[in-house]
């Protein structure tokens, strides 16, 4: 499936506009030998202090990869602001969106001897979108528009789901996360109703599936019925799936050795998007997102996605 990568990576170029709608954070990573319990006291090893955030993991991705987007990420004033700001100015990224008042969210990440990673997390200003911060953005018809769930699931989500009904031919992008069972259901309706590519992991496709009363063999087919949505399912190692109405495939993974997978799901969206972006069928997209994805999970933080000639180095003979 992934034959003429490289020769497809060269041309990559956007033929449709972007716009990326979420948080951008601040991530404290420590490695922890064990998850805490309930009354321990367990020693961290901190790795770093990284800016993060789906929206913002996204922008970056696609920014390395050469795909220009429209950055909707509110950032505030306050500490962990002050150190998104900078961090996104010496990245040549900008926000669309500047909140008035309140400081930026952040997250502690325990990263365990595997790479598996767990959140605890702080909300800030990206979850207190305001209209007036909606009404400043220009998406034009064909744009393709990211949304996380943590925004839709937040108290703003309603707000957002507004916004997005009144835009006219664009193609939401929508990767819900593990808040996927926090959506309620008439919300959950009217996002699905303005038909979204959706992405999940393996463990988010399991619940999906129970929500619609299916086996995770037939989520592909049942999700079709249901909602008449693309859906991208992530299986890590095992690569990827997508179903489109009958255009349904599977898209090999990329080597990788994890050192954490903090991002992973990030970076899968940021080079799927780029993908399409770039006007790519469905599994030439998934597998740029393979590709991303694998090179993440292969460096510390989320926060690494790869340059596109960094791509091209590591599979120039793909």
């Amino acid at each position: 499936m992934n034959t003429g990568f490289s020769r497809r990576l060269e041309s990559l170029s956007a033929q449709r506009p972007v716009t990326v709608l979420g948080a951008a954070v601040i991530d404290v990573i420590a490695d922890a030998y064990a998850l805490p319990w309930r009354g321990c006291d367990i020693e961290l090893k901190q790795q770093g202090v990284n800016i993060g955030g789906c929206a913002l993991n996204i922008a970056i991705a696609l920014k390395r990869l050469g795909i220009d987007a429209q950055n909707a990420l509110p950032v505030g004033h306050g500490v962990w602001a002050d150190i998104i700001r900078n961090a996104m100015a010496a990245q040549d990224l900008h926000s669309a969106v500047e909140a008035e008042t309140g400081d930026n969210g952040w997250c502690l990440a325990l990263v365990e001897p595997d790479g598996e990673r767990t959140f605890m997390s702080f909300s800030g200003v990206e979850n207190q979108w305001q209209q007036r911060w909606l009404d400043t953005l220009v998406v034009p018809a064909k744009s393709l528009v990211y949304l996380s769930g943590y925004q839709l699931a937040a108290p703003c989500g309603e707000l957002l789901t507004r916004w997005l009904e009144q835009l006219h031919d664009v193609t939401p992008f929508i990767d819900f996360g593990p808040r996927f069972e926090d959506i309620p259901d008439a919300l959950m309706a009217r996002i699905m109703a303005c038909k979204p590519i959706v992405s999940l992991n393996r463990q988010e496709a399991h619940i999906a599936a129970a929500c619609i009363g299916a086996d995770d063999a037939s989520l592909g087919k049942a999700w079709q019925k249901r909602y008449g949505s693309p859906l991208i399912v992530r299986y890590d190692k095992d690569g990827a799936w997508y179903y489109d109405g009958e255009n349904t495939g599977h898209v090999a993974a990329f080597p990788a050795t994890v050192v954490d997978t903090i991002g992973a799901g990030d970076s899968h969206a940021g080079g799927t998007l780029a993908g399409l972006a770039a006007g790519w069928g469905f599994a030439d997209a998934v597998a740029l997102g393979n590709a991303v994805a694998a090179w993440v999970v292969s460096h510390r933080g989320g926060d690494c996605a790869p340059t596109r000639e960094a791509l091209l180095l590591a599979h120039k003979d793909i």
